[in-house]
């Protein structure tokens, strides 16, 4: 019986910390702002816009995983150590 409780009370503090996740939009602290427009642009970019991440930041995926063991070809640069 000790086990079960402390099984529940585990479950409801992962429950309770799982619910502490931010549902409001983002906007800056009390008497701060946001940072100023980047040079050129026309207008100063929202909290969205700057959290937004452009092809280099995040690429996608270009190589195919491997979906099994396959021998490896030889290296030539594996050396054994001096």
């Amino acid at each position: 019986m000790r086990r079960i409780g402390f099984g529940i009370g585990i479950a409801a503090l992962a429950g309770a910390l799982a619910g502490c996740g931010a549902s409001a939009p983002l906007t800056p602290p009390p008497g701060e702002t946001l940072p100023p427009a980047p040079y050129g642009a026309p207008a100063r970019l929202d909290a969205e816009e700057l959290l937004e991440l452009d092809a280099l930041a995040a690429p996608e995926r270009s190589v195919e995983l491997r979906r099994r063991s396959e021998e490896r070809e030889d290296d030539p640069f594996d050396l054994p150590p001096e």
